[in-house]
């Protein structure tokens, strides 16, 4: 029995890892497919416009950038997971170990500088930031560049969807605001239970609130980060006040993004090497904590 209890709380761990993954795909296509149709059926607000030639075009326009910041998203998320951020598979070097180097008792092995261990994935990632619970992947030297990409279109993708979904606002705006439009966008839920509004009238509320919460969330997330790679700096180096790796503006950028890190942005298929190799990095500062 005790064996069972064992062999069904590993399975159920390890299914509950995906659990974030899934989540979040369907908030994305969700928001996506409630964006769509609002630029497909409801948009533009006058009937007249949505006649003439420019509607079509318009709709067009907003559809393309719209599915354009979805395959960004899915893509680098997609690479994201795929890329390997530990030491698996990497020589870490001879026997000449230079100063930051640490041994790490979990994976038993001398580890390089800004290397941390991470004991959700169990195993040591280089230049470590956090692990990231939404994707179930460490963030780390060799897949940054794609987490921080699949933010900023995440951030991108919400403040349009705010746009689309203002229009549900501007329409409460124009009936004046009631009692019962303020209670719908504060408490959708409340609302729908107690049959004070339509499912329809719900969905666009529920979806508004959520993609005005994910937005400010995102944009905090992503200030936060790239802050850090302007700094040259992880989430722990910030963490204890220390910058002892900082290159200046552009290098830093480069370094964590690469080479082309002016345009990888646009698309993960455009290739940017990294600079360096996640192992050696070159001090220029302190490598105490600051007090």
């Amino acid at each position: 029995m005790a064996r069972f209890m064992s062999r069904l709380w590993c399975k159920v761990e390890s299914t509950g890892r995906y659990l974030p993954i899934v989540l979040n795909a369907l908030l994305v296509f969700s928001i996506t497919a409630e964006v769509s149709y609002l630029v497909l059926m409801e948009a533009p607000l006058e009937s007249a416009e949505k006649k003439t030639e420019w509607c079509t075009i318009w709709k067009a326009m907003h559809l393309f950038a719209q599915y354009f910041m979805l395959g960004n998203i899915t893509w680098n998320a997609s690479l994201f997971v795929k890329t390997n951020p530990s030491i698996r598979g990497v020589f870490l070097g001879g026997d000449a170990l230079g100063h930051g180097w640490r041994y790490c008792y979990n994976c038993e092995t001398h580890t390089p500088p800004r290397c941390s261990h991470c004991y959700d994935c169990n195993v040591c990632v280089l230049r470590r930031d956090h692990h990231c619970v939404f994707f179930g992947q460490c963030v780390g030297f060799h897949n940054y560049r794609y987490f921080l990409t699949c933010l900023l279109f995440m951030w991108a993708g919400l403040l349009y969807a705010v746009v689309m979904n203002a229009e549900v606002f501007i329409v409460i705006l124009k009936e004046g605001v009631t009692f019962h439009s303020v209670m719908l966008l504060l408490v959708p839920w409340i609302m729908l239970v107690s049959g004070q509004v339509t499912a329809r009238a719900f969905a666009f509320a529920f979806i508004a609130d959520t993609c005005v919460v994910g937005f400010l969330l995102v944009a905090a997330f992503l200030f936060f980060h790239v802050v850090l790679m302007l700094r040259g700096q992880t989430t722990r180096e910030w963490y204890s006040t220390r910058q002892p790796y900082s290159l200046g503006l552009l290098a830093n950028v480069r370094e964590y993004l690469g080479k082309n890190w002016y345009i990888c942005w646009l698309c993960p298929l455009i290739p940017s090497p990294l600079p360096g190799d996640g192992i050696n990095f070159k001090v220029t500062g302190s490598l105490e904590p600051k007090k």
